[in-house]
Formats: C-alpha cells, sequence, structure tokens
C-alpha cells in the first residue's frame, strides 16, 4: 500500500456514495408472498420464540445472535482525534463493522452510548446482551475502558473484546515470536521496555507476561518515566500491577541493553541514540499512529541489526488490528463461546506467527507486488493473505473448547476449516491483485473526457493512489473549473492536462490518420477535424504514438460511438478480432459475459474467437476460465436453427486445440450450477462455468443489464480485448469509481 493522497473531499463523498454511510441489512430469508411474511412473522415466528424460551441456546439455531456482534463506543478516544463524543465516532464504528463482515463474515452493527459514566455504560450494554454474540468496545478513554471491560466480561456471558487493548496485544505478541525466533532471543530471558502505558500498553505487556516474559525483565514508562516500585505520581490500579523495583527513572536509562521496545505512545519519543543503545539484534515495535516513535530508516542507520514494526502500512511488518479481531470473534462465534481468554488470545498470535513462517501464496505477492518471505522485514502477515480465515479461527476455536470457553464445541474440525475457506468473496482478492499490478506498472493513463466531472475525479484518484501519471484531454480552463467545483481545486497543479492546440505532435497525428483513411472517404479537413477536434481520436492518436500507455473513454458518448472514433486509429472490430467482455461481480462470484461490445451476431467461427478472448481476459484476473456457450437449449434440445451456432462453437474450439475448459450449448442455470452439471455426466467442465459467450449483443446487453438493475450486481466494463493497445470504454452511466477501475484493467493490459 502506498502513501496516497486523500482529501477531505474524497473522503466526504466516500461515505456520502451512493447511500450514505457504509453498510446497509438485507433479509436472508424470502418476503415476497403472504405465507413467507407469515413464516417470517406472525404467526410462524411464535414457534421459534417458544423453543428459545424453553432453551435458550436454540437462540443460536433460529436467529442471527451466533454471527451477530456489537461494535460500541462512547467516543471518548476516537482514533487519534480525542473525545469526538457518541455521534462524532459513528463512521469509525461502521467502519469496523464492515471490516469484521470483509475479513471473516462476521455481521455486525454499530452501537454509539451517548454518556462517559461508566456505570450507564455497562447497565445499556449489558441489557444488549441477549441480541449479540460478542461485543467489541472500541475508541474508549483510559482508564474507563478498564473499568468497563472488566465489570462486562464479569457480568455477561459472551465474548467481551476491547479491540484497542486487545487486538495491538494480539498482533504485538505474533510480530515478537517471529521477531526472537530470528534473533535466536527466548522471551523469558528478554529485557522489554513498554513506552506508552494506557489501554494498548498495559494489554500488550500483560499479554506478553502470560506468554513467559518476566515481570522483573519489563520496564514500562509513560510521560513521566519509568513505573518504579515507590512512585505516587499520576500512577493508577493498572500501572502499579507493572512496578518493579528498579533505579532506572527514564526512557533514555531504560533503553540501554535492551532487547526489546514496544512503543504505544508518540511519535518521536524514542531517539537514534537510545537505539543504539540496546542490545545485539534489538527488536522495535514502534507503533504510534499515523507516526512511529522512530521511523524505520532512522532506526537501521544506527543499527542495521534491528527488527522494525510500526502501525504503518507503507512499512513492513505493519501491526495491524485487522488481523486479529475478525478471526478471534469467528472462531469465538463459532463455539458459542462465553469470552474470549488468554488462551485464545496468544492460540491467535502463536497461529499468525507460524502462518508468517510458511512460504507465502503467489496471490499474496501478486496483491503486493513483491515477493515475501519469512525474515526481518516480514515477521507478520499481510491483512489481505487468503489462508488467515482458514487458519486462525480454527486455532481460537481450539483453545476455547480446551479451556472450556466453549458451548457448544466444534466436531469436525477438518469439515470447519473447509466451511471458512469457503465463506470469503473470493473477488476481493482478484481486485487487489490487480490494483498492484497496476500500482507496478506506473502506466500513464490518458483520461479522454477531460470534460467530464467524474472523469477528472477518477484521474485524481488514479494519480493519488499512486498508480501512475494521469493525462487529461481538455482544455486547461475548463479542467480547473471543473475541479474546483469539485472541491479538488489543489489537483490543478497535479494533472497534465493535453489538447490539440498544447501538443507539439499534432501534424504527426494528423499525417498518420490521412495515411490510415485516405482511402476511407476522408480528405485533409476532415482529418484536420477528427485531429485537433475529436477527443476520442486524439486521445488514441497519442496511445497509438507512444504519449501514453493506456487509455479511457465513454463515459460521455455511447460504447458503440467510441468505438467507431477508436476505430478511426486502431483495428477495434470484429474483422481484426476486438472482443468486449463484461465482468459481473455478485454475491462472491465473477463471471465474464462476452460479447457485449463489438459483435452484433457473430457466427461459430467468431463465438470461438470470442471465448479465445474472453479467456485471455479471464486469466488476466487470476482465473482458471470456464467457457460455457449458453442459449434456450441445452445439448441440443429444444431443437432451434438459432441455437446451430451454439452448438457448432465448442467444435471450432476442438479443432482448434484450446488450452481451456469449454461446453455448449447449454442454458444459464446448468452453465452456472454444478448440480445441473451432475444431469450430464459427459460435460467437461468441472464446475460452475466463469465465462458466458452468449448468442449475439442484444442479448449480452440484455443479461448484464438485468443483472445490474434487478440483483444489484457490480458491473466493470465492457472490457475490450483484442485490440494493439490498452483502451478501456466505460458506459455512460460510470461513477468515477468505475471509470477508475476501467484504469487499473487498462493498466494492468486486461484487453
Amino acid at each position: 500500500m502506498s502513501k496516497s493522497k486523500i482529501t477531505p473531499e474524497e473522503a466526504l463523498a466516500f461515505h456520502l456514495e451512493p447511500s450514505p454511510g457504509k453498510f446497509e441489512v438485507r433479509a436472508t430469508v424470502p418476503m415476497t408472498t403472504q405465507r413467507d411474511l407469515s413464516l417470517a412473522y406472525s404467526p410462524g415466528v411464535a414457534v421459534p420464540c417458544e423453543a428459545i424460551a424453553e432453551n435458550p441456546e436454540m437462540a443460536y439455531d433460529y436467529t442471527n445472535k451466533g454471527n451477530l456482534v456489537a461494535v460500541i463506543s462512547n467516543g471518548t478516544a476516537v482514533l487519534g482525534l480525542g473525545n469526538l463524543g457518541a455521534l462524532g465516532s459513528k463512521p469509525v464504528m461502521e467502519g469496523k463493522a464492515v471490516l469484521f463482515k470483509r475479513f471473516a463474515d462476521v455481521n455486525s452493527i454499530d452501537i454509539e452510548l451517548d454518556t462517559e459514566d461508566p456505570d450507564a455504560f455497562c447497565q445499556a450494554v449489558k441489557l444488549m446482551g441477549p441480541t449479540f454474540g460478542g461485543i467489541n468496545l472500541e475508541d474508549i478513554k483510559a482508564p474507563e475502558c478498564f473499568i468497563i471491560e472488566q465489570r462486562l466480561k464479569e457480568e455477561m456471558d459472551i465474548p467481551v473484546f476491547h479491540d484497542d487493548q486487545h487486538g495491538t496485544a494480539v498482533i504485538c505478541a505474533a510480530g515478537l515470536i517471529n521477531a526472537l525466533h530470528i534473533s535466536g532471543k527466548k522471551i523469558e530471558d528478554v529485557k522489554i521496555v513498554l513506552n506508552g502505558a494506557g489501554a494498548a500498553g498495559i494489554a500488550c505487556i500483560e499479554l506478553l507476561k502470560r506468554m513467559g516474559a518476566r515481570h522483573e525483565n519489563c520496564v514500562v514508562c509513560d510521560t513521566k518515566g519509568v513505573i518504579y516500585q515507590g512512585r505516587t505520581d499520576g500512577m493508577n490500579q493498572w500501572k502499579s500491577a507493572h512496578a518493579i523495583s528498579t533505579k532506572l527513572r527514564t526512557l533514555e536509562e531504560a533503553m540501554k541493553g535492551a532487547d526489546v521496545f514496544l512503543g504505544v505512545s508518540v511519535k518521536g519519543a524514542v531517539t537514534p541514540a537510545m537505539v543504539q543503545s540496546m542490545a545485539e539484534n534489538p527488536v522495535i515495535f514502534a507503533m504510534a499512529n499515523p507516526d512511529p516513535e522512530i521511523t524505520p530508516e532512522e532506526a537501521h542507520e544506527v543499527r542495521p541489526d534491528a527488527i522494525v514494526a510500526t502501525g504503518r502500512s507503507d512499512y513492513p511488518n505493519q501491526v495491524n488490528n485487522v488481523l486479529g479481531f475478525p478471526y478471534l470473534f469467528r472462531g469465538a462465534l463459532d463455539i458459542h463461546a462465553r469470552a474470549i481468554n488468554d488462551e485464545m488470545k496468544i492460540a491467535c498470535a502463536e497461529a499468525l506467527a507460524e502462518l508468517a513462517r510458511e512460504d507465502v501464496p503467489d496471490e499474496v505477492a501478486l496483491a503486493y507486488g513483491k515477493s515475501l518471505s519469512f525474515g526481518r522485514d516480514y515477521i507478520i502477515p499481510t491483512p489481505f493473505d487468503p489462508r488467515l480465515i482458514h487458519r486462525i479461527p480454527p486455532a481460537v476455536a481450539r483453545a476455547g473448547m480446551d479451556t472450556g470457553a466453549a458451548r457448544r464445541p466444534i466436531i469436525d474440525m477438518d469439515a470447519y476449516e473447509l466451511n471458512l475457506k469457503s465463506r470469503m468473496d473470493p473477488t476481493a482478492s482478484i481486485l487487489r491483485g490487480l490494483n498492484a499490478r497496476a500500482r507496478a506498472a506506473q502506466a500513464r493513463m490518458i483520461f479522454a473526457e477531460g470534460d467530464d466531472p467524474r472523469v477528472l475525479r477518477a484521474a485524481v484518484m488514479y494519480q493519488r493512489s499512486g498508480l501512475g501519471k494521469a493525462l487529461v484531454v481538455g482544455r486547461a480552463d475548463d479542467v480547473k473549473a471543473k475541479l474546483e467545483k469539485a472541491g479538488l481545486g489543489d489537483a490543478v497543479s497535479e494533472l497534465e492536462v493535453v489538447n490539440a492546440a498544447n501538443t507539439a505532435h499534432l501534424s504527426t497525428y494528423k499525417d498518420f490518420l490521412y495515411n490510415r483513411l485516405n482511402r476511407r472517404g476522408f480528405d485533409a479537413q476532415d482529418i484536420h477535424r477528427l485531429a485537433a477536434r475529436d477527443r476520442h481520436v486524439f486521445a488514441a492518436l497519442m496511445l497509438a504514438h507512444g504519449h501514453g500507455d493506456g487509455m479511457i473513454t465513454g463515459a460521455t458518448r455511447k460504447s458503440a460511438h467510441a468505438l467507431e472514433r477508436i476505430n478511426h486509429v486502431f483495428d477495434a472490430d470484429a474483422a481484426h478480432g476486438a472482443v468486449g467482455v463484461t465482468a459481473l461481480l455478485y454475491k462472491g462470484r465473477i463471471v465474464l459475459i462476452s460479447d457485449t461490445l463489438v459483435h452484433e451476431w457473430p457466427d461459430d467461427q467468431d463465438l470461438a474467437t470470442i471465448a479465445e478472448k474472453s479467456a485471455d481476459v479471464a486469466r488476466h484476473m487470476g482465473l482458471e476460465p470456464r467457457v460455457a456457450f449458453v442459449s434456450f437449449s441445452t445439448f441440443g434440445y429444444p431443437i432451434s436453427e438459432r441455437a446451430e451456432k451454439m452448438h457448432h462453437a465448442p467444435l471450432v474450439l476442438e479443432e482448434r486445440g484450446v488450452d481451456f475448459e469449454f461446453e455448449g450449448e447449454m442454458t444459464v442455470d446448468v452453465a452456472l450450477n454444478t448440480k445441473a452439471q451432475a444431469a450430464y455426466p459427459f460435460c467437461r467442465l468441472t464446475g460452475p462455468a466463469n465465462i458466458l459467450v452468449v448468442p449475439a449483443r442484444h442479448s449480452a446487453s440484455i443479461s448484464v443489464k438485468l443483472m445490474q438493475e434487478m440483483a444489484g450486481a457490480t458491473v466493470i466494463g465492457p472490457i475490450l480485448t483484442g485490440v494493439d493497445k490498452p483502451i478501456q470504454i466505460c458506459s455512460t452511466g460510470s461513477t468515477a469509481n468505475d471509470i477508475l477501475n476501467m484504469a487499473i484493467f487498462a493498466s494492468c493490459k486486461i484487453g
């Protein structure tokens, strides 16, 4: 991840569109008929109500309690912003709720309590206990957070977890296990210095002591220096528990000879001189956010042997709570746990540490744009490692079962792990990988329609996200005015605005275009108008001459018009093998539909070519192609002349000897459903098709728009493939984010 600049306007727009906030609630049961309503509510709902009243454990079977976590705060310590109040904390709590869903498929709801009274807070949470399977406390200031968590843990029979404390502690512990493994030291022998005796710091040192660190070897410091036995200034019961008998009084003194430094304090708290004074192979976890106590560059300048971690995503070894809390709760919920105890936290830390020592999957390396292997710069798994979901929760669940925290133990752990693997949305890793590839490519992207605010916002996002250079075709004064109106006036100086009046290459472009079109009825005056006044043609000419690496257009004109203009410069038509592929993302599945742009009524040879081009797109996206030629008939029934070409197209692919799975003709339900395919044992597909080749462009358009409007599927495309250069054509209804996605596809040279 990069140090991309996020403006206030972008952040506000993200939370405003397409609807205010970051999530919504959807029904998981049918709610269409009177019978559905009778089952969902009165009178049918009475049956599970009575069952639960008789046996409360049945709530986990008949309600969403077993997969529902409340994210609760009073807003007294929001991020690094201080006391913003309950309502001011709501965007953060919504964000935490969607992280639960994104990383561990845990349903979550945010609750903001408008009180700073610990008694009132605890009473409110306790009264809500029957609703939830777990409570995640967040952004509550110390020392109230200690009081609140302890009371709720004692009074409630579901897991209560203050992530600011224990989430940081678990990831810190995981990293320290591996850092000590590399440095050849044991936790019971090392001297640990902690700076920052707030919620996270106290939780870190307590967990490490449970894992074997010796009390006398742990020096805790706060803003007033070392916490020693006999000190009275600025003390409380939680600090006093970690006071030691020592003559050390300052952080500087404590750092001499220390093996480990843990920082959850403030920027600049540690100097290079302090690091210099540490023991051999020092471990430095500078976790202050947004800026660490000392940067890795500063630490390594004086101690090249140091192992350094921070809370930042733009440095190696990020101590990121998202590696912990989703999977801790996933494991705890799945055993209907009464609590998340220390053994479960330690199991989580040990499982994370073990995972980091294993070979890193290719998709992780692809997502981060570099190879990762266990060592000084990789001691903690990355948040997007797909193995986390099926490795960490089972470890947590086992620890919960072993310690008696489970109400309902998991009998078949192998089946549980398989179930976890199937829970997660594979589309997320695919899109993340594309982003990483685009960032590595650093393409100069030509945005042809610089007079459209959506295009300008996409261009700004492209550049500020570190994906490459944005070249905008338009008039400088118009671009400036539209950016300022969109609240992006500071981006005016960042974008390069290009047009026929300010390029030195116009005559070259016109000569090139004249040589292409002079035998197609275009004279010199026509050529001038096209090259100098048509932004689609001008942008295509820039691309053809290497003055950009990819091109985005189509947001302001119909795709057929944009394609016709591009075809003046490139061979972007059916005769030359161009194909349009649209990606549908829905409920964790990606299905490509072809051809959605170029071929009006393809014959069997065209259909075979469309399948081959679509397979290339699928592979670029990280999918193993499985092509289905779809129709209203399946393997010859019912018989129809219209379906005949869909029957012949697979025979053409057989003759061409392609290296991907294909089958047809078949109806869509057979193509997408393995159970339906089982009725045809000769079917060559080994799973649901992920590429649907349709009979004609009109059927492709109907399919895509129906899924978009009725099902709410995410649509990417049409992706133009089979053209010499990366060109992508957006739809006229595209949002700025849609346009950005198309730019990413162009940057990855998908097409």
